[in-house]
């Protein structure tokens, strides 16, 4: 019984045109691609972008019970991005493909679990022999989940199923903008524009005629007082708002304080399982999350839930299978308005599974409050385990309450991502302030 996890965590139809990122940016990509070492079970065999660092490697199956010697990492050789993602070309090398059947030896995986099911990793499952281990395959094979990911197809798959999203449209030309984005700012409203492939916030803009409109869910807020403004603002952005002109583009009504709550399940073929909600922190993009959601009540929940099943069925009887994400807002009058869908595994998954599946177990965690913040700066990975274990704040099996480091970042940016792990929210948010001080007695 061998599972063939793949970390491919940074893809075309997920981040929009992989050329543009920084060198930091994929960096940081193959570090997020290190996470799915957290479902990994003995006897496993993981294709990554590059070597999982030995400390993360041993910290994280210590947490999870699972024999590190018995896993096998497979590494294909550079590609076109050099090392640090899992790109098309890497997953096709003969070379990497030979030693990947040679590990495999006579059996097919049981199983192939990836971050995100684009053709690349159908043409994988095909070449292995192996299409009956990867789930809704069929339908990935036909680069159906580059159709449920669109932020586009997104609109039209709520429509049809009767779930409520923010007023606004899906426009293909710069005229189509202009006038989408003006109808709202007529309205008296500012407008969210949104690149059909991106994530975490980070192919969005919110625009305003005036100043003052704190973005959530985008990097920034652009002010455009007047018509010309507007059309200048078109002009000068459609080729980045369009990933140069490829992409259609998202215009919707913003609503400005609202919170960002999320419903995540699993897609089988004969039903959705929940395995999760919880708010998305931003600031003003994302920074971390908390599960379950503590800044909605019974009714709010009981909205998304309807909401997020009604989709995440639309979805099942198109041949989707795996993880999905339906994310929403919280609007300030109390309104529920699905913003997107991620067919993919999320920036949360790990905690639903492994932490909360696996780390702390079933007799617990529904008495645990699980809060992630990304972004602890720390001098490296070793020296924030030891730190965090001297200051007694390290996660206790015992108690199933401390801080596990989720994320393993330091190659990328310096920093490590954490999740307090506590009996109430004001404890978790206490282990978090007592964390971050850890290291001010010396630069990171």
């Amino acid at each position: 019984m061998t599972t063939l996890i793949i970390g491919n965590s940074r893809t075309w139809e997920m981040v929009g045109d992989l050329a543009a990122l920084t060198s930091d940016q994929l960096r940081g990509g193959g570090c997020a691609a290190q996470r799915m070492l957290w479902f990994a079970r003995d006897g496993d065999v993981l294709v990554l972008p590059f070597a999982p660092p030995a400390d993360y490697l041993s910290y994280v199956t210590h947490l999870t019970g699972t024999r590190a010697s018995s896993l096998t990492t497979v590494i294909p050789p550079p590609g076109s991005l050099g090392s640090d993602i899992l790109t098309p070309d890497r997953l096709t090398d003969p070379h990497f493909l030979d030693n990947l059947r040679g590990v495999l030896g006579s059996r097919p995986p049981t199983r192939i679990f990836a971050v995100y099911k684009d053709l690349s990793i159908t043409g994988l499952a095909r070449t292995l022999g192996a299409e009956a281990a990867l789930p809704g395959y069929p339908f990935s094979a036909q680069a159906g989940d580059a159709l449920v990911n669109s932020k586009a197809g997104f609109r039209a798959l709520a429509a049809g199923a009767g779930v409520p999203t923010a007023p606004g449209t899906v426009v293909a030309r710069p005229e189509q903008a202009l006038e989408a984005i003006a109808d709202l700012f007529d309205q008296g409203h500012s407008a969210i524009v949104k690149m059909e492939f991106n994530g975490g916030g980070l192919g969005n803009e919110v625009l305003s005629r005036t100043d003052g409109v704190v973005p959530t869910g985008a990097p920034r807020t652009v002010v455009l007082p007047d018509r010309p403004a507007l059309q200048s603002y078109v002009q000068r952005r459609w080729e980045w708002l369009t990933a140069g002109h490829a992409h259609r583009l998202v215009v919707e009504r913003f609503f400005p304080r609202s919170t960002t709550i999320y419903a995540e399940f699993i897609v089988t073929d004969e039903a959705a399982q929940l395995i999760g909600v919880g708010d998305l922190l931003m600031q003003p993009t994302a920074i971390g999350g908390v599960l379950p959601a503590q800044t909605i009540d019974a009714e709010t929940r009981a909205e998304l839930l309807d909401g997020a099943r009604r989709l995440v069925e639309s979805l099942r009887v198109l041949g989707y299978r795996g993880v999905v994400c339906a994310d929403a807002i919280a609007t300030v009058d109390k309104q529920v308005l699905f913003t997107e869908i991620n067919c993919r595994l999320t920036g949360s998954t790990h905690l639903h599974l492994a932490l909360y599946g696996r780390v702390v177990d079933p007799g617990y965690r529904e008495k645990r409050i699980f809060l992630e913040r990304f972004g602890w700066a720390v001098p490296s990975f070793t020296a924030a385990v030891e730190r965090l274990g001297t200051a007694g704040l390290a996660y206790d099996p015992t108690s199933r309450t401390g801080v596990v480091i989720t994320s393993n970042d330091v190659d990328a940016d310096g920093t490590v991502a954490c999740c307090a792990i506590a009996d109430e929210p004001q404890a978790a948010e206490e282990l978090h302030r007592r964390r971050g001080e850890l290291f001010v007695d010396q630069s990171a």
